[in-house]
């Protein structure tokens, strides 16, 4: 196994805040690249506010790191720049020439006007990779909109699909919108730096959280182009395989995903109801979807019957596709979690308990693996390193920044 990550000697620029761009830029870090956090002095990225949870101290207070702003920026070294000072903006052009890949999340027409636009940059670095993530793109009636992840989940559709059928739409439990604009950033960064390597240029990526949260409608908006009919909401039911949702035991629901018509008569004979798998209503995929709800009754009343643990372990023994509904202290303290190291713990200068526990990186590469850096930085904890190593910029230099408000530098009480 190589000692090497796949993206090492990559430095990557990360204007982004929130979660879609820091998503994708700590992806780029796990990946072994070097990451630059830019946040403004004395604020930092918004998430860092947005809590409880925050990280604890020794004394069990709360330190002003919040859980939501660990999520996503492991790996990263944070510089403190005030990009809306010409000395700030100078700072940031600097870096950009010595930089593979900028990643920015600002209004549309916000980096033109601090000068630090993709076509400002790229005439500076030609081989820079500049990637814009805002809430609606570039183009179009809704450019000058700004895009929140809850906001975009109602308007490109997804709430819609989301909920029991006689309830209200509702959001999906976590920022997916958000968290699946960052991976289409991912991929569309790694695509770029693939076609650097033929064409010698970098390029410009314009990619907005509507555009991917209408690309991941997938079967459900083809569906609806293919017939013209808006689906409806179906709770946990799935639009085009029955059975396939949550089902109830005698102590609480199961998931039971019958994926095809053997696997269905082998469930109607291990449910003690055979017959309802030749019934012509229900023989096929396509009538049972047709006849769901004639076949769903008649299911839910043959798992009332059994526990939960009853249910799976007989579909296990048949092979139908069948799984608990876990909390998260179910999951995060379940045997696979640990097998595939998807809970990782990272030293943090802050937590009382020396480290912090965070979500693992599931790529799992068999020569060149993730590399886990440090713990979330704190605001400006590498602004005099980072600084140093590629402007070149002594201590006085920093000094006169730092008293100009271009930059913030870590106070010696907070710095690791």
């Amino acid at each position: 196994m190589s000692s090497e990550a796949p993206l090492d000697g990559i430095t990557v620029l990360d204007m982004s805040r929130i979660l879609a761009g820091p998503t994708a830029t700590q992806a780029l870090a796990d990946l072994g690249a070097e990451v630059i956090k830019i946040e403004r002095p004395g604020m930092g990225d918004d998430t860092r506010k947005w809590g409880p949870p925050f990280v604890t101290g020794a004394d069990g207070t709360a330190t002003g790191e919040s859980a939501y702003y660990l999520c996503a920026n492991r790996g990263k070294q944070s510089v403190a720049i005030d990009i809306a000072t010409p000395e700030g903006q100078a700072l940031i052009g600097r870096l950009a020439e010595r930089a593979d890949i900028l990643v920015e999340n600002l209004k549309t027409g916000d980096t033109a006007r601090y000068g630090l636009d993709f076509a400002s940059l790229s005439r500076r670095n030609p081989r820079l990779i500049y990637c814009s993530i805002t809430g609606f793109g570039q183009t179009g009636p809704n450019a000058a909109r700004a895009g929140y992840d809850f906001l975009i989940q109602g308007e490109a559709g997804i709430m819609s699909l989301t909920g029991e059928a006689d309830g209200r739409p509702l959001k999906v439990g976590v920022g997916v919108a958000d968290v699946m604009c960052g991976m289409y950033a991912l991929s569309g960064i790694l695509a770029a730096l693939q076609a650097r390597h033929r064409t010698g240029r970098g390029q410009h990526i314009d990619l907005s959280l509507f555009d991917t949260q209408v690309a991941w409608l997938i079967n459900q908006g083809v569906g609806y182009l293919t017939d013209g009919k808006v689906p409806p909401r179906r709770g946990n039911d799935h639009p085009t395989i029955v059975p396939y949702g949550s089902f109830p035991a005698s102590d609480g629901d199961f998931i039971l995903a019958v994926g095809n018509d053997a696997q269905f008569r082998r469930f109607a004979a291990e449910a003690g109801d055979p017959a309802m798998a030749e019934d012509p209503r229900f023989a096929t995929n396509t009538a049972r979807v047709t006849h769901r709800d004639q076949l769903i009754p008649r299911i839910e009343a043959l798992t009332r019957i059994r526990s939960r643990a009853d249910w799976l372990d007989r579909m296990a023994s048949i092979g139908v596709p069948c799984g608990p509904v876990n909390d998260l202290r179910q999951v995060f303290e379940g045997p696979q979690v640990a097998a595939r190291e998807m809970r990782i713990s990272l030293p943090h200068p802050l937590a009382g308990a020396g480290a912090v526990e965070l979500i693992g990186n599931p790529l799992k590469f068999s020569d060149t693996p993730v590399r886990y850096g440090n713990a979330p930085p704190l605001l400006g904890q590498h602004t005099a390193e980072v600084l140093g190593r590629h402007l070149d910029l002594d201590a006085e230099e920093l000094r006169d920044l730092e008293a100009s408000g271009a930059i913030g530098l870590p106070s010696p009480a907070s710095a690791p």
